[in-house]
């Protein structure tokens, strides 16, 4: 009879046991992906942390005018302009691709997810981005002896973001690049730049953003400048549309990281935008 009366002495034990042990578990919090620390594939020029998530299909239109600091002549760089035409492709939500034309450059790309920012966990998000580009400037008319290998750019870059919280983000991006041909005799073809650029959100649909490189081994005697770019990104529906001002009228990797001619102390700045549109 005692025997039999034990299990039922203990069976409300276990359940308070068991009661406590499921309190235990649900006051332990999640630990969910951060999302959006930007809202578009660049932040101005520098590109986010951001992916296209799985079968999203992208198309951006890049757009530089021309130096403002040429007035009424140059009808205040619209007469100058250049276009970059892009598609992007999510793989998978870890793994974007794109393909490029600008008039520097063709190239293709991969962005790969390596780590998510996560809530009490992961405190940055890393991506890594790697770019084959074919260099679109050099003519065979001003070089007989080019051949198709002189013309290549291969570009890599770790992007490291932080959502600090629903307003602001930042990110570094260090990088490196090799250009089979430089412009500059004493420029080596292999170069190396840091990257930085954030987002503050100001309002429900719209955020200031900025981003900056520094070139570490450009030659001493260089004309080229480190690019510095200040704009505001518009959400509206089903795309992103960027306005900005900047010292570089390239847009391919190489062409703002190594080749910027504008200098913002002389007013010699370029306006552009970015116009980003999913399917």
């Amino acid at each position: 009879m005692i025997k039999k009366l034990i299990p039922l002495l203990l069976f409300p034990l276990a359940g308070f046991g068991q009661e406590d042990l499921l309190a235990g578990l649900d006051s332990v919090p999640a630990k969910q992906p951060v999302e959006s620390a930007f809202k578009a594939m660049k932040i101005v020029n520098l590109e986010s942390t951001k992916l296209a998530a799985k079968k999203d299909f992208y198309f951006v239109v890049a757009h530089r005018f021309g130096s403002v600091k040429d007035g009424f002549e140059g009808f205040f760089g619209l007469d100058n302009a250049i276009t970059q035409l892009k598609f992007l492709y999510g793989i998978t939500d870890w793994l974007t691709t794109a393909v490029g034309r600008s008039e520097q450059a063709y190239d293709v790309s991969a962005k790969v997810r390596i780590a998510q920012q996560t809530t009490d966990g992961l405190p940055v998000t890393i991506v890594l981005f790697n770019s084959l580009g074919f260099n679109n400037t050099l003519k065979e008319r001003n070089y007989p002896r080019m051949t198709f290998q002189n013309r290549m750019i291969y570009l890599t870059q770790v992007l490291v973001s932080r959502k600090f919280n629903k307003r602001l983000s930042l990110e570094l991006a260090p990088t490196f690049f090799h250009e089979n041909f430089v412009i500059e005799d004493t420029q080596d073809n292999s170069q190396l730049a840091i990257g930085m650029g954030g987002r503050y959100k100001i309002a429900n649909r719209w955020s200031i953003n900025l981003d900056y490189a520094v070139h570490t081994n450009r030659a001493s005697h260089s004309q080229f400048r480190n690019p510095l770019s200040v704009g505001v990104d518009l959400e509206t529906g089903g795309h992103v549309f960027q306005m900005h001002f900047t010292n570089s009228q390239g847009i391919h990797e190489a062409g703002f990281l190594g080749q910027t001619t504008g200098d913002w102390a002389d007013g010699d700045i370029f306006f552009g935008f970015n116009l980003v549109r999913v399917f």
